[in-house]
C-alpha cells in the first residue's frame, strides 16, 4: 500500500475546500426571501469625508430631511442634539465649525458626506453659483424634538 504524500492530501484538502465552498454559496441564495409589495427610493448617497461616529441609542427619533439652499443660503450657526450625517446631492456645501476661538471650513461636493458631531456648533452656507441640495439624517433625536438648535454666533470668521 502506498503512503500518501504531503502533495497529495494538500490536493484533496483543497479539493474538499472548493467542494464546501461550491455547497456554500449555492445554499445561501436559496434561503434568503424576496421582498413583497415594497419600493425602494434612494435619497441620496456620498462618500463620508470626515472622522468620528454617532451612536445610535434605543428610544430615540430618526429624523430625515432634504434641504436646498440657494446660492449663497445659510443653515445659521445651530447644533444637533444627536449629531447628523450629511449628504450633498447637487452643488456644494462649506461647513464652518467653530473651534475654540477660530473656525475650520471645509467644503463638500455633491457626491460627498460629512458627518456633525452632536457637540459641533457649525453652520453650512452654499458657496457655489447653483442650488445646493442636502439629505440629512439625524440620529438620536429626543422623542418630539427637534433635531436642530438655534446657537449664538461664536464670532469666529465664516
Amino acid at each position: 500500500m502506498r503512503k500518501p504524500t504531503i502533495r497529495g492530501l494538500r490536493l484533496a484538502l483543497v479539493a474538499v475546500g472548493l467542494a464546501g465552498l461550491f455547497v456554500a454559496v449555492n445554499a445561501v441564495p436559496g434561503a434568503a426571501t424576496p421582498a413583497s409589495g415594497v419600493t425602494g427610493v434612494g435619497l441620496a448617497r456620498g462618500t463620508n469625508r470626515s472622522v468620528g461616529t454617532i451612536p445610535l441609542h434605543e428610544g430615540t427619533d430618526v429624523v430625515v430631511v432634504k434641504n436646498t439652499f440657494v446660492a449663497g443660503g445659510s443653515s445659521g450657526w445651530h447644533s444637533h442634539p444627536g449629531g447628523a450625517i450629511v449628504v450633498v446631492t447637487v452643488g456644494e456645501i462649506t461647513l464652518y465649525r467653530s473651534v475654540g476661538n477660530h473656525c475650520d471650513a471645509t467644503k463638500y461636493i455633491a457626491g460627498q458626506a460629512f458627518i456633525e458631531r452632536p457637540s459641533d456648533v457649525q453652520k453650512g452656507v452654499n458657496t457655489g453659483v447653483v442650488p445646493a441640495v442636502v439629505v440629512v439624517t439625524f440620529p438620536n433625536v429626543p422623542p418630539g424634538s427637534s433635531p436642530t438648535h438655534s446657537e449664538p454666533d461664536p464670532r469666529c470668521p465664516a
